[in-house]
Formats: structure tokens, C-alpha cells, sequence
């Protein structure tokens, strides 16, 4: 079945009005799913001709793209991919800001603690001082990552955990949207053994004083990048201040496909989206913006790497951890945000003319709109 859009919209626009508790039949689930194959179809050929135009693009081994010097690609990014995955350690459950595209928008007041003096690796909770036990008897990690909204609020207890790590050898990256960096705490980080430090840019507008604070942290930390979910502002402040951001020495820029979940779905209704494979659920402007953002780095030679940091590297990247973990063929821990597909949000993209369904088929008896409603 390849479902015509007039079918398709009308069919959405039906099952958007349904209760929440009310079961989609199973002809209904075969049109919803259909619907999700044909708009990704449409936007998967638009973005082969994008990637098209951008010279000398390259992959990592088919999982992701990216443009500039080889040497420039994070390591971060490297051992998430083709190591033992994004190993995430948590420990701050707070942040100075709010910002649209942040999973956990709405409900930053009631993020559950992870308790004092500890520290959440792997789903398990450690002291520091248990770190010498958890290295001597499980595999070294080929990376890790500070993850868990801003660590810059308590960056004091960072520096001891991240020695040990140093001194074990793993590659250690962080994020921050930078508005509490100092020269006091990057010098920290950087002598305590940091390796990489990510600025969520796009978090700030592009703030003069994080732009400011991306160069300060060059001095100590040896690679330094820009990690930031693609949206409209975030490509038109970054280049409003293009050269100022560049000429900080920054090494790469990963433009995060920006996905949804239920907490900031509603900063975004209204935008035409698609799904990836049935699982993450964006908004189609969010990579087609990449890709115009790496054709003009690659075209104006700009000295670092711009990342495509997209649902298909996150797809890779599940795929990378789960055989790294021993899963069977085929595994992955890639799906979907929401229980119930979020009908609402693909109704602009129906109404979008610019969305072409290449073949479309007339419904067959038992799936037209009057066949199955009652």
C-alpha cells in the first residue's frame, strides 16, 4: 500500500480527534504506518540531493557525515559510534536555564536527584571512592560522557571523578550551554584531565559572553566544540556571528538533529515533522539546515569539522552499543518517544505542498476513510 496524501491527511486528521485510550484497529495502524514510510520517503530524497551538493563530504564508516579534517572529528563522537557507545555518567539533576528544544522542558523543578556525593554510571549508583573497584573488574569504556543538565552549577565535585578517569585513560567529554564557565573552573577541568569540553550554544542564542567563554576554554582543554539541536535561530544567530565563533579555535560543530519527546513536542506543533524508522520523531527543518550548514562550511573552508550528528547516527549508534554489549543481530535500543503516535503533529506536514508522496496508490477495499470509521 502506498497511500495517496489527500487519504493520508484525512485519515490523520481523524485519528488526531480520537480519545486517548481509544485502540487504532488494525487496518487503521497498516494507514498510520504507511503515512510515516511515505513522508520519511519524501524527506530521505530530499536530503539525497542536499548531500549531493555539499563537496567533499565524508562517513565514518557509514554511520554519520561529516565535513573538514579527519583529525578534527570528536574522539567523543568516534567512541560513541565505533567503540563501546556513549557511556553517560549523571550527576547534576539542575540547570540555569530553559531552553525549548530540552527533553526535559516543563519538569526541571522535579528531576529526581541522583544523592550527594554520588555519582549514576551505567544505571548504578557509586561513591567516587568506588571507582577503583568498578575499574578493576569491569571493561574500561572507550569514552564517557557528563551528561544530566548543567554540570557548571556544581562543577567543584567534577574534578576528582574526572582525574581518576584520566588516570585510567578514557576519553572524557562534557556539555554546558557555557554561561558559568570561568577561567578558574575551565583551568580546573583542563588540569584535571578533561578532554573534551561541548558548548550547547544554540542554548544562549549565541551569546557574546558563551562565544567569549568557547575561546577561554581553548587555552585548557585540548579539543573544545559547539554541540547545539539545529533550529531556525540557532543557524541564523550563528551566522549573524560567524567569524567571531570561528575565531575562537573551536575544533568541530555537531548539529544535533533535533527530536521530540512530550515535554517539548508543543514548543514545536505546527512545524511539518517526520518520524526515523517508526522511532525518533523531528522536525523536518532541523536536518535539511544541517546539510545547508556543512555545504557552506565545506564550500568557504572553515578550519574545523561540522558533524552530522543526525536520527540516522543515533540509529548507528544504538546499533554500535548493543553489539558492543553482545545483543543479538539486529538489536537496538533506538524507538520511539511516545506511546501513542503523536497523529497532530503530521498534519502540517500534509498540508505542506513541498511534500511530495512519489507514488500514491488508491486505497484498497476495507482501508478507505468510509469503509472502516464506524
Amino acid at each position: 500500500m502506498r497511500i495517496a496524501k489527500k487519504d493520508a491527511l484525512l485519515w490523520f486528521r481523524f485519528f488526531a480527534e480520537l480519545p486517548e485510550d481509544e485502540e487504532i484497529l488494525v487496518h487503521q495502524q497498516e494507514i498510520v504506518l504507511d503515512t510515516l514510510t511515505q513522508i520519511e520517503d519524501a524527506v530521505t530524497k530530499r536530503r539525497e540531493q542536499l548531500k549531493s551538493e555539499i563537496p567533499g563530504l565524508k562517513t565514518l564508516a557509514g554511520r554519520t557525515y561529516y565535513v573538514g579534517e579527519d583529525e578534527r572529528f570528536p574522539q567523543g563522537c568516534r567512541s560513541c559510534l565505533m567503540g563501546t557507545g556513549l557511556s553517560a555518567i549523571r550527576k547534576t539533576n539542575k540547570c540555569n536555564l530553559q531552553c525549548p528544544f530540552c527533553y526535559n522542558y516543563g519538569e526541571l523543578d522535579c528531576i529526581p536527584p541522583i544523592g550527594e556525593g554520588m555519582w549514576e554510571i551505567g544505571g548504578t549508583k557509586f561513591y567516587e571512592r568506588d571507582l577503583d573497584l568498578l575499574l578493576s573488574i569491569q571493561q574500561k569504556p572507550t569514552g564517557i560522557s557528563y551528561v544530566y543538565l548543567e554540570p557548571f552549577m556544581e562543577i567543584e565535585k567534577y574534578y576528582g571523578i574526572i582525574r581518576k578517569f584520566a588516570d585510567a585513560g578514557v576519553h572524557q567529554h562534557m556539555y554546558t550551554n557555557g554561561t558559568l564557565c570561568t577561567e578558574e573552573n575551565l583551568r580546573a577541568l583542563g588540569e584535571a584531565g578533561l578532554n573534551e569540553l561541548r558548548f550547547n550554544l544554540g542554548a544562549t542564542n549565541c551569546a557574546d559572553k558563551v562565544i567569549e567563554n568557547i575561546a577561554m576554554a581553548k587555552k585548557y582543554i585540548p579539543y573544545v566544540g559547539i554541540e547545539t539541536p539545529m533550529t531556525p535561530s540557532f543557524y541564523e544567530n550563528f551566522m549573524k556571528k560567524k567569524e567571531k565563533i570561528l575565531g575562537t579555535g573551536v575544533n568541530f560543530i555537531n548539529c544535533a538533529e533535533l527530536h521530540l519527546n512530550a515535554n517539548n513536542l508543543g514548543n514545536y506543533i505546527g512545524a511539518p515533522m517526520y518520524m526515523s524508522r517508526q522511532g525518533y520523531l523531528s522536525p523536518i527543518f532541523s536536518r535539511d539546515l544541517t546539510l545547508k550548514f556543512m555545504k557552506m562550511a565545506a564550500q568557504e573552508k572553515w578550519p574545523i569539522v561540522v558533524h552530522d550528528c543526525s536520527n540516522h547516527t543515533k540509529f548507528a549508534r544504538d546499533l554500535n552499543l548493543k553489539a558492543k554489549e553482545g545483543g543479538w543481530f539486529g538489536a537496538s535500543g533506538y524507538t520511539s518517544e511516545f506511546d501513542r503516535t503523536p497523529f497532530e503533529a503530521f498534519i502540517p506536514t500534509l498540508e505542506d505542498e513541498s511534500i511530495t508522496f512519489e507514488i500514491e496508490e488508491p486505497l484498497p477495499e476495507g482501508y478507505r476513510f468510509g469503509d472502516i470509521v464506524l
